[in-house]
């Protein structure tokens, strides 16, 4: 039996799965440190019979690691080297960073001589001393953890490597986070990745320690796995090393959640949550990932991400008059405490919902006053919000099917402008925890590759097999690995037949990392 867990911001959702069958589900308002709302949530499982001994394997998808950024705490003081001199030098690593978050790690960072061309040239070979040096300057400064960054270090990631081993030769207590390892092209980008990994190192181990010791003393002694933003799994191990790859891992369960409901692989899900709705596309069972840069804590990175339009509208958005809006405010998890129809005096959209009867809960008499013109214009602004974030995500005018899951989907009707079809699968409430439950573990890899000097078959193959290797160090049993996406790109402008592959695989749990703690 597989335990899946995801942290909303308004509720904590826990199911038990019992093989594709679900055998249980809870939902309880998430708590402001997190862990203790997933104990509650395990808990009510296991007050409906579930056995924490038949417990396989536990899979969460959490907010600590996003909400740390969000609120810049407890973050690794982090150091950057850049490899890169004599290029780059008019945008210094961090240069981009919003003030609190920058000063909240601290700040460090230098340049040094290294990097490489597009095509693999060296701009400069690596300055060791300079590496070593820097090193040094960091520990007295208090530095935990490092972030290394080379120009098109993806193409040829040896200098990031070597830099690696001279840190560690110098400073072996240091965590080491390579961007080649955490971003895509571009170099910003990448690097700022690379940092927000480096400095939620301390969360990282922090919440994984946290949650397993959670899970045994509630008698469960299965191994845990955290969900990704990609749609799959990575063990506790590979967790600690990229924590930043959580990110974003709540919508994407729900989307993983929404298609194994459904059997819809290729659509538009619409994620209503408590505070939020998330849109996204299927592709093929797994979230579209974003092309462009992706905006995490005022950052702007380019690691793999869920393309999603996300508004401010939940089941616990605020409804104010003189005049009518929705929004953006919401009660959150506070949503039974303050919400009309639960005794509270904020009028929030489930209210409206009960008034419209779309919804039967909480006691509808204490809405007396609510005329039905407010109730009316209300629907008709959630619906329209609600099609207008479904037209940004689909890529043609044509109508697709649309999922519909989480606990505020009872904010919308039956149908919905846009959708050929609108699915409101059993279970949608707890969509997310069982897209962490059932979902499998991954590897992706993006690479440039010269078409001149190898062939388009040897460098997918190169791709490929290096992908494969990322899923079996994630935890996937390399006997049931399978590509589901390979993506080329030819660069334009640039010479050497120049493309890039990217190229994601996936695989069952391996056996040997289901084995009891």
């Amino acid at each position: 039996m597989f335990l899946g867990v995801d942290v909303g911001g308004t509720n904590t959702d826990a199911v038990m799965m019992d093989g594709r069958q679900l055998h249980a589900a809870a939902k309880v308002p998430t708590t402001e440190d997190v862990t203790t709302g997933i104990v509650a949530a395990v808990t009510e499982l296991l007050k409906q019979g579930v056995d924490s001994a038949q417990v396989d394997s536990v899979m969460v998808g959490t907010t600590h690691f996003t909400n740390a950024l969000l609120e810049c705490r407890d973050l690794s003081p982090t150091g950057v080297i850049r490899l890169a001199l004599p290029a780059t030098q008019l945008l210094p690593p961090l240069v981009d960073w919003p003030d609190r978050l920058r000063d909240a790690i601290g700040g460090f960072a230098c340049m040094v001589g290294g990097g490489n061309e597009f095509d693999g040239r060296e701009i400069s070979s690596l300055d060791r001393k300079g590496i070593r040096d820097a090193v040094r300057d960091f520990r007295t400064r208090g530095v935990t953890s490092i972030a290394v960054s080379g120009v098109f270090s993806p193409v040829d990631p040896a200098h990031e490597a070597e830099a690696a081993q001279l840190i560690r030769e110098v400073a072996p207590e240091l965590r080491i986070s390579l961007s080649h390892e955490n971003g895509r092209m571009g170099l910003l980008e990448r690097e700022n990745a690379a940092v927000l990994n480096a400095c939620l190192g301390d969360v990282a181990e922090a919440t994984v320690g946290g949650i397993e010791d959670a899970l045994k003393r509630l008698g469960i002694s299965a191994p845990l796995f955290m969900s990704q933003n990609d749609g799959t799994l990575m063990d506790t191990t590979f967790a600690s090393r990229f924590p930043v790859l959580t990110v974003s891992s709540g919508p994407t369960n729900s989307m993983r959640g929404a298609a194994f409901l459904s059997g819809v692989t290729d659509g538009i899900v619409v994620d209503i949550g408590g505070t939020s709705t998330d849109v996204g596309a299927l592709v093929k069972g797994f979230p579209r990932e974003s092309a462009v840069a992706v905006d995490i804590a005022g950052v702007r990175t380019n690691f793999r991400t869920p393309d999603m339009v996300s508004i401010a509208l939940g089941g616990g958005t605020v409804v104010k008059s003189d005049p009518w809006s929705i929004g953006p405010d919401s009660v959150g998890y506070r949503l039974v405490e303050e919400a009309r129809i639960f005794g509270g005096k904020t009028l929030t959209t489930t209210d409206i919902a009960v008034a419209s009867g779309r919804a039967r809960l909480g006691d509808w008499r204490l809405l007396a006053g609510i005329t039905r013109p407010v109730v009316e214009w209300s629907i008709a602004e959630i619906e329209e919000r609600s099609e207008s974030a479904v037209d940004r995500v689909k890529i043609s005018q044509d109508d697709v099917p649309v999922v519909l899951v989480g606990g505020g989907s009872i904010l919308l009707g039956d149908r919905l402008k846009g959708s050929s079809q609108l699915l409101r699968p059993e279970n949608a409430g707890v969509a997310n925890a069982i897209g962490a439950a059932i979902a499998q573990v991954g590897g992706q890899v993006e690479r440039v590759y010269s078409l001149e000097s190898g062939g388009r078959d040897e460098a997918i193959a190169d791709c490929t097999a290096a992908a494969i290797q990322q899923a079996v160090a994630a935890g996937a049993d390399p006997a049931s690995i399978e590509v589901v996406d390979v993506e080329e790109v030819p660069l334009t402008y640039v010479p050497s037949n120049a493309t890039r592959v990217r190229v994601k695989a996936v695989g069952d749990i391996a056996a040997g990392r289901l084995q009891r703690n």
